[in-house]
């Protein structure tokens, strides 16, 4: 290679990692500025931020593993209206992350939440969905060393706002088992059990999927039934896999050769196609 290419060579890419350089510090400085804007690292939130800032911030630092920092700014988010910001803080308390596990803490900010006037359709109704569900969740059980009591009449209210009004499919599937089991005074019924898991599987909820197909091959639809266990049994969470994995191996061994077969292969047509029973 001739002395002027590698001169040439030499040039670009000097001028590639001034560029570069550049560039990464004008969005670490970009970053900075932000930062300096509504947070310092001694004092905390800076007074009269703006609450959509500071929850901005907040995911930031979150991302970054700054989780302090994180619940901090989205406190100050939240105390300011932000209704993400309250979600974000419940689930952190509820999961123990980034903050000491505080399951009353969770359960007040979720209250916070369907407190708040968010009707159905509009960008913020998944925090709500999501909190009525929780609320359901902790109602259902009680938080032990709090003021919270089992109270299934009322985790079945929150359920069903949220199965109803947000099509929630975890709250479809509660609702599903409420109505299945006959729980909190509600008289059993399998039609509308199975009305509940139906909406639920539609959205590819595993748990309904798996609970609807359980119901199907009792009812004698072996196959279609099996194959809606196995497909359920793919998609499901590592927490659901247990249950469902004992009920699909119960009804694959009951089941006969080719009922199998068909239904392996219906499977993985459900799973190519997504949703669940149509």
């Amino acid at each position: 290679m001739r002395i002027s290419e590698l001169l040439r060579l030499s040039v670009f890419s000097a001028l590639v990692a001034i560029a570069t350089f550049g560039a990464t510090l004008g969005a670490a400085g970009q970053a900075m500025a932000f930062d300096d804007k509504v947070f310092d690292d001694k004092t905390g939130v800076k007074p009269q931020s703006s609450p959509w800032a500071v929850f901005q911030f907040g995911f930031s630092a979150y991302k970054n593993g700054r989780k302090e920092q994180a619940a901090e700014a989205y406190k100050y988010a939240a105390e300011n209206g932000q209704i993400g910001a309250t979600w974000k803080l419940a689930r952190m308390y509820a999961e123990g992350d980034g903050v000491e596990r505080d399951d009353y803490a969770a359960f007040k900010f979720f209250s916070e939440i369907v407190d708040q006037d968010v009707e159905p359709g509009s960008p913020e109704e998944s925090y709500v969905s999501d909190a009525l569900v929780a609320l359901g969740d902790y109602l259902r059980k009680g938080i032990p060393g709090s003021p919270i009591t089992e109270n299934e009449v009322a985790a079945q209210e929150y359920y069903m706002r949220a199965a109803a009004n947000y099509r929630n499919p975890n709250a479809q599937f509660e609702m599903g088992q409420i109505f299945l089991n006959g729980k909190g005074g509600v008289k059993a019924s399998l039609k509308q059990a199975g009305r509940w898991f139906q909406l639920a599987a539609e959205k590819g909820h595993a748990g309904a999927q798996a609970t609807l197909g359980h119901l199907l091959f009792q009812s004698g639809k072996i196959v279609r039934g099996l194959a809606m266990m196995t497909a359920a049994l793919e998609r499901a969470s590592p927490s659901d896999q247990p249950w469902i994995r004992g009920m699909q191996e119960e009804a694959f061994a009951a089941a006969g050769e080719a009922d199998r077969r068909t239904a392996i292969s219906l499977a993985d047509d459900i799973l190519t196609k997504g949703g669940g029973d149509r």
